[in-house]
């Protein structure tokens, strides 16, 4: 694939953080996504799951603004994310894998509603439809997901689709 086909597929990755449609992404777009998600799963922000949650969500803002806030003013540009995908993390899946599973570690535990370890396909896609992914998608992606064919999908299973979804030129 081209550069320019992957900046263009990358670019329309930005709207997935972008939550709140403001042209920019933020630490208040991290927030919200936590905020939806504990909404989704009836979980309390003060409990020690929307705790972890919210502070997997400033992890993960951390991580991004590092790689991609070039003139530091917290706030991450259309163009700052691309050149941030292209430049740190085209070729190396690994780091914005690392970088996002705290953040998908305690969003997972917030799905597991009963606490059993697992989380559902069913839940997954709820996950995935809460951070801005369409129905459709989330429901096709969280299916492919339970790669054993057991109704549920393990973390390192979500992280590994995440950071690939951002980062490698399919």
């Amino acid at each position: 694939m081209v550069s320019s086909e992957y900046e263009r597929r990358i670019a329309a990755r930005f709207a997935t953080f972008d939550q709140d449609g403001n042209g920019y992404i933020d630490r208040e777009d991290f927030s919200a996504a936590a905020k939806a998600l504990l909404a989704e799963f009836g979980t309390p922000a003060r409990s020690d799951k929307g705790q972890a949650l919210y502070i997997g969500a400033e992890a993960f803002w951390q991580g991004m603004a590092g790689i991609a806030d070039r003139d530091g003013d917290q706030r991450i540009t259309r163009e700052e994310f691309v050149t941030g995908a292209v430049k740190r993390l085209r070729d190396n899946p690994d780091r914005f894998a690392g970088i996002a599973r705290p953040f998908l570690h305690a969003a997972l535990a917030v799905a597991d509603t009963d606490d059993d370890g697992t989380v559902t396909v069913d839940d997954t896609a709820r996950v995935l439809g809460r951070l801005g992914v369409p129905a459709d998608t989330a429901r096709t992606a969280a299916a492919t997901l339970d790669t054993d064919g057991d109704g549920s999908v393990t973390e390192d299973d979500v992280v590994t689709a995440f950071a690939r979804y951002f980062t490698v030129p399919e």
